[in-house]
């Protein structure tokens, strides 16, 4: 991509200090220091979408915000937005309004696997893939990510093998992958689904990441768009990747369903914030031109975050991703432990990066960046890093 229009929105700083924001005023108690760039949490320094604060807006000028409902324009502005983005074709019927993405894990765990069953996880993988396991009781199966020709590719053939376990219920499937970037391929999704029917296991497909993929490479598949009626599917989505606004559950099976309502209501999990409610439909009715030009900008932080690091860091390696807004860094060259990783980029760098092992045993030596951010901010934070580098001992 050529050189970023200096006039674009994308291009502004402003300040997220003392908003109650995780990722910037929670530094001093994940870095230890208030001053380190942060590139961590998955959402973008972005402004939102014109119309999601109009919305916002004009709702807060009405005095009242009671017990609300979910409106009709918000299921409607849903549906259309993935028939028109993705293909995909949704009833009504099959949504269920959730807390959020991390939430419906948690409560998908308890209703499709009984205390003590297994749960298929591709690793490395997003960390609250293994806590909802863990904390409700189940057990976690790890079927890792195979490196192949410098890309990570879904290991089939070892699934095949998890999923025959006797007490393994459920896959949760992350699809765009988060850290690693990938836009599964139909084949890979297709083998997916194959091995859930053999064997009778329900796929929770995680596709928060659905609408952030680039457009120099293969376009996010649905895997409902894939299935058969009958397969045991849930997909969850949510507008807060794309919009930075927080989500629900769909299925075709109405008995799926019917499980997970169960659990939300057990746990009186789901109600409807008016201004969530507000901010979801606009984001879904009217932000498509927003997000292009917002993954048209994340797309060159890419091209040019590779670029600088291939050029002048290059100790350090970089999963080429397909989509999402985050950067697989391997650190492997930098010769340090996990622990020594972190300190080395809060203390040396000055920027704030998630550890790779935090997304299990496979991101050993790996750090997750964020590129939803100005270039000038990711360029300062790259040349942090540079120099930091510089300043270690040679490879042996």
């Amino acid at each position: 991509m050529g050189a970023q229009d200096l006039s674009s929105p994308f291009d502004e700083v402003f300040s997220r200090e003392n908003t109650g924001s995780v990722k910037f005023d929670a530094r001093k108690a994940v870095f230890g220091r208030e001053d380190v760039i942060p590139l961590w949490v998955a959402d973008t320094d972005f402004a939102a979408p014109e119309a999601v604060t109009q919305a916002l807006v004009q709702r807060a000028q009405h005095p009242a915000y009671g017990y609300s409902l979910f409106p009709d324009g918000l299921y409607q502005s849903l549906i259309d937005w993935f028939r028109a983005r993705h293909n995909w074709t949704i009833d009504r019927a099959s949504i269920q309004m959730a807390p959020g993405v991390v939430p419906t894990l948690h409560a998908a765990a308890m209703a499709y696997a009984a205390e003590g069953e297994g749960i298929i996880i591709q690793p490395p993988v997003y960390p609250p893939f293994f806590s909802s396991i863990r904390k409700t009781g189940r057990r976690v199966v790890e079927n890792p990510l195979k490196v192949r020709d410098g890309r990570y590719v879904m290991d089939l053939e070892h699934l095949e093998q998890c999923a025959s376990q006797p007490d393994v219920r459920v896959l949760f499937l992350c699809s765009p992958h988060n850290p690693v970037g990938r836009v599964w391929r139909v084949e890979e999704l297709e083998g997916v689904l194959d091995i859930a029917r053999r064997h009778q296991i329900v796929v929770i497909s995680d596709e928060i990441h659905a609408d952030l993929g680039f457009s120099d490479r293969l376009p996010h598949t649905m895997l409902d768009t894939l299935a058969r009626p009958d397969d045991p599917l849930l997909t969850t989505v949510a507008p807060s990747k794309t919009f930075n606004i927080p989500g629900m559950g769909l299925s075709r099976r109405k008995d799926l369903l019917a499980e997970l309502r169960r659990v939300f209501d057990t746990a009186d999990m789901v109600h409807c914030n008016p201004f969530s409610a507000a901010a979801f439909e606009a984001g879904y009715r009217d932000g498509g031109p927003w997000l292009d030009a917002m993954m048209a900008y994340v797309q060159s932080n890419r091209d040019r975050t590779m670029a600088f690091v291939a050029e002048r860091i290059p100790r350090l390696g970089i999963t080429d991703p397909d989509g999402t807004y985050l950067l697989w860094f391997d650190c492997r060259g930098l010769g340090l432990s996990d622990g020594d990783l972190k300190r080395f980029f809060v203390e040396q760098a000055g920027v704030g990066l998630n550890p790779g092992i935090s997304f299990g045993e496979p991101g050993q030596g790996f750090m997750r960046l964020n590129l939803g951010s100005s270039w000038s901010v990711l360029e300062l934070a790259l040349s942090q890093i540079e120099a930091a580098v510089r300043s270690l001992p040679s490879a042996t």
